[in-house]
């Protein structure tokens, strides 16, 4: 089950890129843009996360903080980051596996990854956007960034 808006967010605790806990209860009074997606070094996924890098500030001048999540191991992120140059925590929801994509309703059971999923997380811990794509549909970020004005209005 997918969550809609007004749903309360689930919670979670997931290792960044660099192995430190990120916890959603803890940036709470934060707007949160959660990113789900399937694999780090795929070219859609590179694509998507690429142009939410280059348009970070569109999120970030608005106080949201941006997190992307993956069921990627830890040292598969690193390199990510790395060569891609990211500006944002990419967070391992490795192990247990794809505890945090199923808690949203974006896992994909037979393929054993997240599906691309995107939420917005109000300071209260309320979702204000929810959007799931399917396999191979890349996503439009422009609803993203409506979502985050109807937040900061």
């Amino acid at each position: 089950m997918t969550l809609s808006v007004g749903d309360r967010a689930p919670e979670f605790s997931l290792p960044d890129q660099d192995k430190q806990v990120v916890s959603l209860a803890e940036l709470r009074g934060t707007p949160v843009l959660l990113v789900f997606y399937p694999f780090a070094f795929s070219g859609i996924c590179t694509g998507e996360l690429c142009q939410l890098r280059d348009e970070l500030t569109a999120y970030t001048d608005a106080g949201v903080k941006v997190l992307a999540i993956s069921t990627d191991p830890v040292f598969s992120l690193k390199a990510f980051k790395a060569q891609e140059g990211f500006d944002f925590p990419l967070l391992s929801d490795f192990w247990p596996h794809g505890e945090a994509a199923k808690a949203y309703g974006v896992f994909n059971d037979k393929a054993g990854m997240a599906v691309r999923g995107t939420f917005l997380v109000d300071a209260e811990g309320a979702i204000a956007f929810a959007e799931v794509n399917g396999p191979g549909d890349a996503r439009q970020q422009s609803g993203w960034k409506d979502a985050v004005a109807k937040l900061a209005a």
